[in-house]
């Protein structure tokens, strides 16, 4: 019985970056042997164990076979009989398929440590293709290493673009579709991630809606860049690392997407065309409501925000009660940096002044500081209650516009 260090730790030890968890693979022993010596068995679909003492995870060795569609369709084969390489082979990236004795030598078969100095991302053996959730690893590590200067080999790109037309990727569940964005969202170049996706094909199955917007066309005077494609992908990069701001951001110009070919490139009522597709989106892919209700209040609001200064106070207090502001001062938040990211991903614009954040922060904290007691003790209650308060934030919101001098 013998136990390896495996995976994203071997990885990223040698990258020289921090190690956040170890996963080890023990090669020689039984699940009896295991729970004997302390450990606690807590997979289900193949035996894993947690330590006694450290609480790490430990997967006995393993192989595994196709057996059906999608990430679930194996049968696996755990037993003292296979060897650590046999483990390594069913792994997704050569990367990702080292491991490291406990004495600290490094096991190498396929290739690893060679691909890491040549920052390639390549598949370990044509097993990868029985597994379509590894394309959307492959473009969250190519998300993740794209700053080292790491890129996807040819042939591991050709292979998931024949598993994609094969229709693999169709059968992939709407929880491990989201799990797998929502986390190469966060990872620094949120951008390549959609685009290794689009290069092989995929963004066209998974977000057909984010697919279409590359090649659309915008007007050249607000979007040096024109593609509408290109500039979602600039605003992604610009949008701080908080998985609902990006979501949003990726969401926030759908409609575009949709706009008839005759009035291109203009994309007047982008905003209220974009609603049901963001809504689709966040159905299809089981997206947490409030990451939903941020999205759609982004897509339809975006352009007020970029004209707050040309609001009158009467729009602005409609948009934050819209957004339920007052009440949720951290999503607020969220969209206008959602907004920021957007003003800023344009081509020779990422460095613009966007004063329109502190404008419309300063709004929303005017009309939350109106007091409801004070009108209450003037003698106001229930329906005339409602409009004195509206009446109050109205004109905190005025007075504040004339201290900004704000056109309009």
């Amino acid at each position: 019985m013998k136990s390896y260090l495996v995976g994203g730790a071997v990885r990223d030890r040698l990258l020289q970056r921090p190690v956040h968890e170890r996963d080890w693979v023990v090669v020689g022993a039984t699940a009896e042997e295991m729970q004997a010596q302390g450990f606690r068995p807590v997979g289900k679909d193949f035996p894993v164990f947690l330590h006694p003492d450290t609480g790490e995870e430990y997967a006995l060795a393993r192989t595994e076979r196709k057996s059906g569609h999608g990430y679930g369709g194996f049968t696996v084969y755990a037993s003292p009989d296979v060897t650590l390489e046999q483990d390594l082979q069913r792994r997704d990236l050569t990367v990702n398929a080292m491991a490291e004795t406990e004495g600290g030598d490094i096991v190498d078969p396929y290739g690893g440590r060679a691909d890491l100095q040549a920052r390639i991302l390549r598949h370990v053996s044509p097993a990868f293709s029985e597994d379509p959730l590894r394309i959307l690893r492959v473009a969250r590590f190519a998300a993740r290493y794209a700053p080292l200067g790491f890129s996807v080999a040819n042939e591991t790109m050709t292979l998931m673009q024949g598993m994609v037309d094969a229709g693999e990727v169709e059968h992939l569940v709407p929880e491990r579709v989201w799990k797998e964005v929502s986390r190469a969202l966060t990872e620094p170049r949120p951008d390549v991630f959609i685009r290794v996706l689009r290069d092989c094909g995929a963004l066209k199955v998974l977000l057909p809606e984010v697919d279409r917007l590359f090649g659309v066309p915008q007007p050249a005077l607000h979007h040096p860049e024109i593609d509408t494609g290109d500039h979602v992908l600039r605003a992604l990069c610009q949008a701080p690392d908080a998985l609902p701001v990006r979501f949003a951001v990726l969401m926030h110009d759908l409609g575009k997407g949709i706009t008839p070919d005759d009035v291109l490139p203009s994309h007047r009522g982008h905003e209220a065309a974009g609603l049901p597709l963001v809504k689709e989106v966040c159905q299809r892919l089981r997206v947490p409501n409030p990451i939903t209700a941020l999205s759609l209040g982004v897509c339809e609001y975006h352009l007020h925000c970029h004209k707050a200064f040309e609001l009158r106070p009467q729009t602005i207090l409609k948009m934050l009660r819209a957004l339920d502001a007052l009440r949720r001062p951290e999503r607020f938040e969220q969209f206008l940096l959602s907004c920021e990211a957007d003003a800023r991903g344009r081509l020779g614009l990422e460095d613009r002044e966007y004063p329109q954040v502190d404008y419309l922060r300063a709004a929303r904290a005017a009309a939350a500081n109106v007091d409801p007691q004070a009108l209450i003790t003037q003698g106001f209650e229930g329906a005339a209650l409602g409009k004195a308060l509206e009446r109050a934030r109205l004109q905190a919101v005025t007075e504040l516009k004339k201290t900004y001098g704000a056109p309009g």
